[in-house]
């Protein structure tokens, strides 16, 4: 699989479902694999580093790419792994989130399912 594209809604709005996703901090609290994440520099702005340490102990790398009112992505420094997270607002207080993955060569490693986003959801929105 190149790509994969997972959809929810969350009762949030677009700026806190980004502010919260682009908090280094928050980051294990949604996405079991990590452990830790970190930035180089904080606000983030595009070419900001976020590094992620898996629950084996193994650190990646990726780059904000992209950051808009309704969108953000990462590039891995290593691969051509992409992610992009974009934010539509169905009401004041709900917000569609699209999450698509995708490589420009190979296969996916470990494509998200939609439980990590059901998790993201369930953070959010307690």
């Amino acid at each position: 699989m190149k790509e994969k594209k997972l959809v929810i809604q969350i009762r949030r709005s677009p700026k806190d479902i980004i502010a919260f996703c682009l908090n280094p901090q928050n980051t294990p609290t949604w996405v079991s694999s990590f452990v830790e994440e970190q930035t180089n520099e904080w606000p983030p702005r595009v070419g900001t580093i976020y590094r992620s340490k898996n629950t084996n102990g193994v650190w990646s790398e990726y780059k904000l790419v992209a950051l808009q009112d309704a969108m953000f992505e990462f590039a891995s420094m290593i691969s051509t792994y992409h992610v992009r997270y974009t934010l539509r607002p169905l009401d004041p207080n709900t917000t569609e989130l699209e999450y698509f993955e995708w490589v420009e060569e190979g296969e996916l490693e470990q494509p998200f399912t939609l439980d990590i986003l059901q998790k993201l959801k369930k953070v959010l929105e307690s």
